[in-house]
């Protein structure tokens, strides 16, 4: 029997909980299927999708090759208890690990879990077990999941709030958000103050992070995203993390990057880290590692920390976690990766999606600032005096691609946009990587049509 959206709608009001992200949008949408670039709902509109499963399915939805490779391990070994091993295990780690040790020069271990926030978890579990503790530092803006050990490194006590005390909340440092730096430079005069006050809590023993007797500090490692997801696609520097880096080696902090959101090519890079000159001791990833067609994430570590006297047996577990399913299509990424020079392409399609950005901005006071690495980009919706944040404008925009149909040289089209940001006032764009310089152009009539709707509406 097929439900229509009303009777669906009805159902979900009645059973299903409203502490996931749903409810965040009014009203709700069910969507039907998806394909490449687009989504269709039950009403057959279709939607231009430039948030791709927040950055799970850099490969386009239903992707052949993958729907191909997932259908194959299905009907040979779907599933096997996590305590034994399947080939697609061995040889994705393999991959991941080789993939690190040629840009690093570093050897390590891969372990996996389900999801993102569970692989955060577990390496906190991989920081305690190396230095007895798990106090660390993270971002501001920093967005690391919602377990309750991923909850107390991300920045957002509203995430925490109803779930009582966290007393290993991290100690969070400020990002290095150029547009709206505290010091009121810019990137073209930073003077890396937001360093300069980290480096200040290493100077004397009072500022709480440091016995300075014998260089022993409180917190040991520091979570960072090389490039802000859910803070709004916030990129720093490119010197920044060079300069963190000093910091943290002179007094033995591990560095942790969380490329959960920006590997595997969003930025036009394997991993974001690469574009920053930086190695990190521990690695974290997942969502499009299997193109988000099934759970599975995991953590890399070099090999000092997760030695099997360090890391034994036992560790950690999931019943799910390292299941051949996403095993295997993990596998495929990092052939469909050697099968394109992803490292080009999405360079230059990030280019020229920046570059109609900064047209548009050139045209729209009140878009506030534009960037974009790859094809992770931002579009920060201000007041018309180009600073203040709006976030009224912003949810606007938002509800109108999803409800108004704008004709297009690809049909009648909606637009689905994710929103970010410290004020909630960001839009993050994460197109599949194989999209089109056409579709690009689409995406940008669509956003600058609902822009213009929704400032008549302001």
């Amino acid at each position: 029997m097929k439900y229509s959206d009303d009777q669906l709608l009805e159902f979900e009001k009645k059973w299903c909980s409203y502490g996931d992200t749903v409810h965040y949008n009014d009203p709700v949408h069910i969507f039907e299927s998806c394909s490449e670039s687009y989504l269709k709902d039950y009403q057959g509109n279709n939607y231009l999708d430039f948030q791709m499963a927040y950055s799970a399915a850099n490969f386009g939805y239903a992707n052949p090759t993958l729907e191909s490779t997932l259908i194959k391990q299905a009907r040979q070994l779907p599933m096997v208890a996590s305590e034994y091993l399947s080939e697609k295990k061995i040889l994705l780690s393999k991959l991941i690990g080789e993939s690190i040790e040629e840009k690093w020069k570093k050897k390590g271990r891969v372990h996996f879990n389900v999801g993102g926030a569970q692989s955060i978890d577990d390496s906190l579990k991989l920081v305690s077990a190396n230095c007895g503790h798990r106090n660390v530092f993270a971002f501001e803006g920093s967005y690391h999941g919602r377990t309750l050990g991923a909850s107390a490194i991300t920045s957002s006590f509203r995430y925490r709030k109803k779930f009582g005390s966290f007393g290993s909340r991290a100690y969070f440092v400020p990002y290095p958000y150029c547009f709206r730096c505290p010091a009121g430079a810019n990137k073209s005069n930073c003077s890396m103050e937001c360093l300069n006050l980290f480096k200040r809590l290493f100077e004397t023993e009072y500022a709480s992070v440091l016995d300075v007797r014998n260089n022993d500090p409180e917190y040991v490692a520091f979570y960072i995203e090389p490039v802000q997801g859910t803070g709004g696609y916030i990129i720093p520097p490119f010197d920044y993390y060079k300069e963190l880096s000093k910091i943290l080696k002179k007094y033995n902090i591990l560095l942790v990057a969380d490329e959960i959101q920006m590997g595997f090519y969003r930025t036009g890079k394997l991993w974001s880290m690469e574009h920053f000159g930086v190695a990190p001791d521990i690695l974290v990833f997942g969502k499009s590692m299997t193109n988000g067609m099934n759970p599975l994430a995991g953590l890399w570590a070099k090999e000092d920390l997760i030695t099997p006297e360090k890391f034994p047996p036992g560790s950690t577990h999931s019943t799910f976690g390292s299941n051949p399913l996403g095993a295997a299509l993990g596998c495929e990424v990092f052939n469909i990766i050697d099968q394109n020079d992803y490292e080009t392409s999405v360079s230059r399609l990030g280019e020229y999606l920046l570059e109609g950005l900064q047209d548009l901005s050139s045209r729209h006071a009140e878009i506030g600032d534009v960037d974009g690495l790859g094809l992770a980009a931002r579009i920060e919706i201000c007041h018309a005096d180009g600073k203040t944040p709006n976030k009224f404008l912003t949810d606007t925009i938002k509800q109108l691609g999803m409800t108004r149909s704008i004709e297009t040289d690809f049909g009648a089209m909606r637009l689905v946009l994710d929103v970010g940001g410290y004020y909630k006032n960001v839009f993050t764009l994460a197109p599949s990587l194989n999209i089109t310089f056409e579709e690009i152009d689409t995406f940008l009539v669509l956003f600058e049509a609902y822009l213009v709707m929704a400032k008549g509406q302001a």
